[in-house]
């Protein structure tokens, strides 16, 4: 019996690494000339990604899409410049792609890939590895952190 709630993830560090290496397997077939991260979002993936697949240039693309807990107004806070081509742009999760459709207009060369998709938006990524429904919420590990947990018998 469902309590009305849309259903909530919380993702581990783990899962993060171990599927943003799934990710690079996925990316290795090409000679990227470096990554462009989404922050904050695409910062960890990006991070990992510029080391399994060896490489040194890394950039930023700073748009501001979220208020801790829901979608808000879009900002573009910081540019790269060029069209992208040759790089990929990174980001941990395409939700409703808003940020994804701001950014490939910035960079419309660059090879847009994400961690994680949901239905509404994942035709507009190029490669991502897991999808989630569209109403799930997704707590990554950044945005959490571990705490007691209580015996279900004291």
């Amino acid at each position: 019996m469902s309590d009305g709630k849309p259903p909530v993830y919380y993702l581990s560090w783990d899962e993060l690494h171990r599927d943003t290496r799934e990710l690079a397997r996925k990316l290795t077939t090409k000679r990227w000339k470096g990554i462009i991260s989404i922050a904050r979002g695409g910062l960890v993936p990006g991070a990992i990604l510029a080391r399994e697949l060896n490489l040194r240039v890394v950039d930023t693309l700073c748009i501001a899409s979220y208020d801790h807990d829901q979608q808000g107004k879009m900002s573009i806070l910081k540019t790269v410049e060029g069209d992208g081509d040759g790089y990929l742009l990174v980001d941990d999760l395409v939700d409703t792609g808003g940020t994804a459709k701001i950014a490939k207009e910035l960079l419309p060369k660059a090879c847009f890939v994400t961690i994680y998709a949901k239905p509404q938006a994942k035709a507009l990524t190029e490669h991502f590895v897991r999808e989630f429904s569209q109403d799930t919420w997704i707590h990554f590990p950044w945005d959490i952190e571990p705490t007691y947990s209580q015996p279900l018998v004291s």
